[in-house]
């Protein structure tokens, strides 16, 4: 997996290579503040080690606010929850007063421009694929309600974890595209065609973009929806938090993906799989 700098003249088309070939690509020298990501990290790990987080458990019809460990999602075929907590930001949804500033102004830049990663996406997308887009994929998430940010907790491990439990067992994503810079913690590891497992690259201020199911489906197929996972550390690692900052960029909910779905409904479908809604 090529890692590609945003600053070269040929980034959109060696960047949407590497997505259709892996269904990943990894940016570097992008325009992210990784100072204001730092400081996201920091005040939201304070946030997770503080009991603070029980005053804002996530509401059942929005889904915004607090996923404690205990009601984890199980990703699809599995049977075991995974290890992590989170908390799921929207700017019209709850988020706690000193920690509002920081991450809407980091949904607000990365929103804008996940567009321009879109848009590089739709032109090189052969014809016969972008004919079947609804609109520009750019124009799909403008003024979107639906794209969520989640923050990302992966306590310590304690050795004590049901058989078979990891903080990220393998899944696809739902959304168009997911954007999320290198935590804090190695870990992340793409499924290859033959089977096999790769590390994503994840050196501390990289940029790691992934397609979604909602792109696999409003492509045909063309670009792949891979499944990736997020392995158990061993040794010290093993007694360190990770935390990661996922940007799910969805659709406005009319949007139609293909025939058979609009984003609502494929929404609905998948939340239903995954046993949230």
């Amino acid at each position: 997996m090529q890692i590609v700098d945003y600053k070269s003249a040929e980034a959109p088309k060696l960047f949407v290579e590497s997505l259709r070939e892996t269904g990943f690509g990894v940016l570097e020298n992008h325009p992210i503040d990784q100072n204001l990501v730092n400081s996201i990290y920091e005040k939201w790990q304070a946030f997770f080690d503080s009991d603070e987080k029980h005053q804002y458990q996530f509401d059942v019809e929005k889904q915004d606010g607090f996923f404690p460990f205990e009601t984890s999602e199980t990703a699809k075929g599995f049977d075991v929850p995974d290890l992590k907590e989170f908390y799921h930001v929207y700017p019209w949804g709850r988020i706690p007063e000193h920690l509002k500033d920081d991450i809407l102004e980091y949904y607000r830049r990365t929103s804008e421009f996940a567009a321009q990663l879109l848009s590089w996406i739709e032109q090189y997308s052969p014809s016969e694929v972008s004919a079947n887009y609804s609109e520009p994929l750019s124009q799909m998430i403008k003024d979107t309600p639906n794209t969520l940010l989640r923050v990302l907790h992966y306590p310590p491990l304690d050795g004590v974890e049901r058989e078979g439990a990891v903080r990220a067992a393998a899944h696809e994503d739902i959304n168009l595209i997911t954007i999320l810079p290198a935590a804090n913690a190695p870990g992340l590891q793409v499924k290859k065609k033959d089977g096999s497992w790769m590390d994503v690259p994840c050196n501390f201020g990289n940029l790691i973009v992934n397609i979604g199911d909602m792109l696999q489906e409003a492509s045909g197929g063309y670009f792949p929806s891979t499944s990736h996972r997020v392995i158990n550390p061993s040794g010290e690692e093993a007694k360190r938090s990770r935390i990661s900052l996922p940007l799910f960029l969805h659709p406005r909910s009319e949007v139609k993906l293909s025939e058979r779905h609009t984003q609502a409904s494929y929404l609905l479908e998948r939340l239903r799989e995954l046993g949230v809604k």
